[in-house]
């Protein structure tokens, strides 16, 4: 046994200099003891912080260094601040019914700290920056993680009967404002727990960002981790007493025998197609990649590639859809909608509108619509024509524009059309922020005279909060709602379509059905005070030259 203070010291450094790792290493746990022995100490430890910001806080590693069990209340505390701004803490408390310290005691407490210090730096400053590269601010594994294990996996060819899924926990952020941020957090970190218990895979579920996850699975768990990510009951709150319910979408690509994979990003471009396509609404919650997965983004890329170019060629044309007086037939407004013209075949809008929705060329798609339709306008004007109000669609893609209505009003006014005669259809909101934005910008349209009117009513999740909260001029019932002929009047969409006109009506609000296909449901419009539809039963879309004639004769049907 080492006596001699002096030795002690020497060991010590002998064993600091020969050594990588200096925190976890048995002879210098040795020389520590020895040290500490001789100079009164009961115990000593350091606790590590990733940043000297959070000093004095729970985040930190702790590590025990010495302790015989004998310590008294007397501590001494020495901090230490490293290169990358973490911060080592270290705690040394006097040895019970030992002499009190005095200043040779305190000096050599000081020397043996910032010997270690100087030895232990490079590896804490290693070991914090190995965690903020592998883990978030909420200490989930990151997306750089699961690449560096992907591919380690990879090189070693051991990803055969394995799959992965990126999914995004749905309407979290109402999850979040329901039971509070804390809770909400408790409700995420114990549903990826979960995941983790049942994927037979030992690389953790990672975090990509927000409610965004990445994960590897054995491919023989696949129906155990769907059937949980398409809803899964999650306790929380004092005692667990408290539940909410918690899914996914997600998309999901099963590693084939001959797949190569190099990087995360031959991954990522198989999953990210797939949970794309599984975050939009009237898909399955979750989508496997497959070969028509394949036709599906080729043919989004074909449709991205094409639009600049159909841009400067004027392919896309407006086609006008009326919208008529149930009481007298005539035409009272029109709906302008878009067709892409390309070469022999016009591309109906569901094939490329959904594909431009994904990115802010709809936006641009728009803003090209209303120029055509603010130009035909003008031109009917200046024939003299019977000129009616049409409306033009904005994608929920605009909110982000705060400039919104001053770019609306510079093409407008462009063509010095009256205010009355130009109606914006927007459409219902699915999150608060965009709900905010959306008011705004009806508020400020209203303001300058321009009508705007909520499209598609009853098919969104805050249907009653849009009409009370937002000063809208026109009300259109999606077709959803409007009663078929096999519907009798106590049907209950003939009862909800019966309220809704009667609550609009009530409210000021100019009402149009859409999707109007027959003559019993015209009656039923009637019926019900609901004075005004558009659909097949009047007309289809029509391109510009027809529908001038229709406005002409003034009336389609009574």
């Amino acid at each position: 046994m080492i006596t001699d203070i002096v030795q002690a010291f020497q060991y010590f450094i002998r064993q600091m200099s020969e050594v990588e790792n200096a925190l976890d290493t048995d002879c210098i746990a040795d020389a520590i003891n020895d040290i500490c022995r001789l100079s009164d100490v009961g115990s000593m430890k350091v606790d590590i912080y990733s940043s000297a910001t959070l000093i004095d806080t729970d985040k930190k590693e702790t590590h025990i260094l010495y302790d015989d069990g004998e310590s008294d209340d007397d501590v001494i505390k020495i901090k230490k601040i490293t290169g990358g701004s973490g911060a080592l803490v270290y705690t040394i408390s006097h040895k019970k019914g030992s002499e009190p310290w005095n200043e040779r005691l305190h000096n050599r407490l000081d020397l043996l700290v910032s010997i270690l210090f100087v030895f232990t730096s490079r590896f804490v400053i290693n070991q914090v920056a190995q965690k903020y590269a592998y883990y978030d601010e909420a200490e989930y594994h990151n997306l750089r993680y699961f690449g560096a294990e992907l591919t380690k996996l990879a090189a070693e060819n051991k990803t055969k009967g394995l799959a992965a899924a990126q999914f995004n926990l749905k309407h979290f952020q109402g999850v979040n404002h329901h039971v509070g941020r804390d809770n909400g957090d408790v409700v995420m970190r114990t549903f990826i727990n979960g995941l983790d218990e049942i994927k037979g895979c030992s690389v953790p579920v990672c975090r990509m960002g927000g409610d965004n996850f990445i994960m590897l699975m054995s491919a023989d768990k696949i129906d155990d981790v769907v059937e949980y990510l398409k809803g899964t009951i999650i306790s929380f709150g004092d005692e667990f007493s408290e539940r909410v319910n918690v899914s996914a979408t997600a998309g999901i690509y099963v590693f084939e025998d001959d797949f190569e994979l190099k990087i995360l990003g031959d991954l990522m471009d198989k999953l990210m197609p797939a949970s794309g396509l599984a975050k939009k609404a009237g898909r399955d919650d979750v989508i496997f990649y497959d070969s028509e997965l394949m036709n599906i983004r080729q043919q989004i890329a074909t449709i991205q590639h094409q639009f600049p170019i159909a841009m400067e060629n004027s392919e896309f044309l407006v086609y006008y859809q009326p919208k008529v007086s149930i009481t007298d037939g005539t035409i009272v407004g029109a709906e302008a909608l878009c067709r892409w013209s390309q070469k022999d075949r016009l591309i109906p809008p569901g094939e490329f509108i959904p594909i431009l929705e994904q990115s802010m060329d709809i936006c641009k798609l728009d803003f090209y619509m209303i120029e055509r339709v603010c130009r035909d306008i003008r031109r009917w004007i200046d024939e003299g024509r019977n000129v009616v109000r049409i409306s033009a669609n904005l994608s929920r893609k605009h909110m982000l524009d705060v400039d919104l209505v001053q770019h609306l009003l510079e093409i407008i006014d462009k063509y010095n059309i009256p205010h009355v005669l130009f109606e914006v259809e927007l459409t219902e909101t699915t999150t608060d922020v965009e709900f905010k934005d959306l008011k705004r910008v009806v508020q400020t349209l209203q303001k300058q005279g321009i009508s705007t009117s909520v499209d598609d009513f009853g098919i969104g999740y805050s249907s009653l909060k849009l009409i009370k909260e937002i000063p809208w001029n026109v009300l259109k019932i999606d077709k959803s709602f409007v009663p078929v002929d096999e519907d009798d009047e106590h049907s209950p969409t003939s009862v909800m379509f019966k309220y809704v006109v009667g609550m609009a009506r009530e409210m000021g609000l100019e009402i149009i059905a859409e999707g109007v296909e027959t003559k019993t449901q015209v009656e039923v419009l009637r019926k019900n005070g609901c004075d005004i539809a558009q659909g097949f039963y009047y007309d289809r879309p029509l391109p510009a030259a027809e529908f001038e004639k229709r406005l002409e004769t003034g009336a389609i049907k009574r």
